[in-house]
């Protein structure tokens, strides 16, 4: 217990328990062990340091964070008012174990409303035996288990990529412990990560075959770093809100700046290579918010009869299969070790056709998935769920204003049919219609009618899922369009800049959701604009700055003023008290 950090205090009884508990400050964490406790350090570990929960109990352990200590006591007090001082008994006066206690306490805090959480030991032996036969046998079975073994394995996501769990995790584990055993943090590995990428960028920049080499081999260490980070939180339970929000920003601002620093790298070399790089960002945001939002609208459904989901559960008894359908949605353990090979042995240009490609058969492969599942299911959607899905949608007050005063429409694919309409609408004028033309306006205009419209009633079909990703396509592709049509110098950096600003801001809402803390506050939304309100001002700025260098400044400006307003909202959430410390254990493509 000490090398876990605990002061150790011996209590002969309920009372005193509940007495020397009541002397230890509020704002730290306890626990009671039974001293005949006999299992593995780590289920100890498990059991009463995760500090993502605020009770945890395993056999003949129960843990309290300051949260919860309250309803610790409560259950104490009980304990003791029914049995007195003593411990209690069984039936004819046979002593009840020690693990009973912490049982039964946990039982009342659950009843009480304080969730106790249960983790899964596996293997891992937790037990207070009752004689000596029963001691002796725990002991043996404690004994047959490696302690250390159990914890490098169970440091590893169950369910990794084939690169990462093959290629990455035998060795990064081991990394992990290095790193926990020197007290190295998960954040600080996480900065590393984030620090390496960048240099991997910077040399992608110099556009040299030497920086490119270089570069391929830095994001390598940079995505190393990156599997070792989590598997250091899990090896050492260090979770913490902080570390939630580095691990869930970090990787596509890795990822987005390597873009950049490929577009950089390529111009030197006299290939223009931007609407690429943003098209690629494009792509993967899009994929990344097909994943979130049908997640989110499935996240608590009452039931699931999809042929599709029994086919797949069904495939997954066939090894091969498993590991195939991983590869091919081309998850960040693949596509950042195809970028790094494609770095150092091609050019910029065909490392983007390849994620072009690769990604664009991912996100038909992923979607078609999802389109039969949601076809073919029957399950009634939350009013959670709706609530997640209109979030995602980020409406400004454009829309807003149309959800409220305008026409509702109905029919249970209505969302996704109007949303979808004012999407391909909006795309298509930025297309056909002459840079900087007025009617452009006016397509941005209706889309944002239509955008309204299409979120006027709670998102609860089988497919208004699709409806954040609509949106997001519009509005991505449309600053892509205008920014690649103008043909200005800079347009199409600062439309990067624009659109990597705008997806840190989906990203947060996605990770604030997931915490179970809701959305960023209304007031941010309404203050950038919302979706259909930033597709509006785009096109107003071409119109204005037709094929001049403001359109450039004008698109520079609006980037810093959302990334400004973003960013400095989203530091305040996710390092104030009331952030969740959330880990992302299934990791998007």
């Amino acid at each position: 217990m000490r090398s876990l950090g605990f002061d150790v205090q011996i209590a002969a009884d309920v009372s005193e328990a509940a007495r020397l508990l009541s002397a230890v400050p509020a704002d730290r964490r306890v626990a009671l062990v039974d001293p005949r406790f006999v299992g593995h350090v780590h289920a100890l570990r498990l059991g009463l340091t995760d500090p993502r929960f605020p009770a945890a109990t395993v056999p003949g352990a129960l843990t309290a964070q300051p949260e919860s200590r309250p309803a610790l006591a409560r259950a104490l007090d009980t304990a003791a008012e029914a049995v007195g001082a003593g411990l209690p008994t069984g039936p004819a006066g046979v002593p009840v174990t020690d693990r009973t206690v912490p049982g039964r306490l946990a039982l009342a805090m659950d009843a009480g409303g304080t969730t106790v959480q249960r983790p899964e030991l596996g293997s891992l032996v937790a037990a207070v035996p009752t004689d000596g036969p029963a001691r002796e046998a725990a002991q043996l079975a404690r004994d047959a288990v490696d302690d250390e073994a159990v914890r490098l394995r169970s440091a590893v996501k169950a369910h990794d990529g084939f690169f990462t769990t093959f290629f990455i995790s035998p060795y990064s584990r081991y990394i992990a412990r290095w790193c926990a055993r020197r007290g190295l943090t998960p954040n600080q590995v996480t900065t590393a990560s984030l620090l390496t990428a960048l240099i991997a960028a910077g040399s992608a920049a110099t556009g040299t075959r030497g920086g490119y080499v270089a570069a391929g081999v830095l994001l390598l260490l940079s995505f190393v770093l990156d599997c070792t980070d989590g598997q250091l939180a899990r090896y050492s339970l260090q979770y913490s809100t902080m570390g939630a929000w580095l691990d869930a920003t970090f990787d596509r601002a890795k990822e987005y700046a390597y873009y950049a620093g490929l577009a950089l790298g390529a111009a030197r070399g006299g290939d223009d290579v931007w609407a690429l790089a943003l098209g690629a960002m494009v792509l993967q945001a899009c994929r990344h918010v097909i994943d979130f939002s049908f997640n989110e609208a499935n996240h608590d459904a009452v039931a699931n009869s999809s042929p599709t989901a029994a086919l797949s559960t069904k495939l997954d008894s066939v090894g091969w299969t498993v590991w195939l359908r991983r590869m091919i949605v081309l998850p960040i353990g693949e596509r950042w070790a195809m970028i790094a090979v494609l770095t150092a042995v091609t050019t910029p240009r065909i490392v983007f056709y390849a994620l072009l490609v690769g990604c664009s058969f991912a996100a038909c492969y992923t979607t078609a998935g999802r389109l039969l599942r949601s076809l073919t299911r029957k399950a009634r959607r939350t009013d959670r769920a709706a609530r997640a899905l209109a979030d995602l949608a980020d409406s400004g007050p454009p829309a807003e204003a149309v959800a409220r005063f305008g026409p509702r429409l109905g029919g249970s694919w209505s969302a996704p049919v109007t949303a979808l309409l004012a999407g391909a609408l909006m795309v298509a004028s930025a297309l056909t219609q002459p840079f900087g033309s007025w009617h452009t306006i006016l397509a941005a205009v209706v889309y944002a009618m239509f955008s309204g419209m299409a979120v006027s009633r709670p998102l609860k079909g089988a497919l208004d899922w699709l409806v954040p990703p609509a949106f997001r396509a519009a509005e991505y592709c449309t600053v892509l369009i205008l920014a690649a049509r103008s043909d200005v110098p800079g347009a199409l950096p600062a439309a990067f800049g624009l659109v990597s600003a705008v997806a840190y801001h989906h990203y947060d809402t996605v990770y604030r959701i997931r915490g179970g803390t809701g959305a960023p506050p209304r007031w941010l939304v309404r203050t950038i604009g919302g979706h259909e309100g930033r597709v509006l001002a785009v096109t107003v700025l071409a119109a204005v700055f037709t094929r001049t260098s403001a359109f450039t400044a004008a698109l520079t400006t609006l980037a810093v003023a959302v990334a400004l307003v973003v960013l400095v909202e989203s530091i305040r959430f996710w390092v104030s008290s009331g952030a969740p410390a959330v880990h992302d254990e299934g990791e998007p493509a």
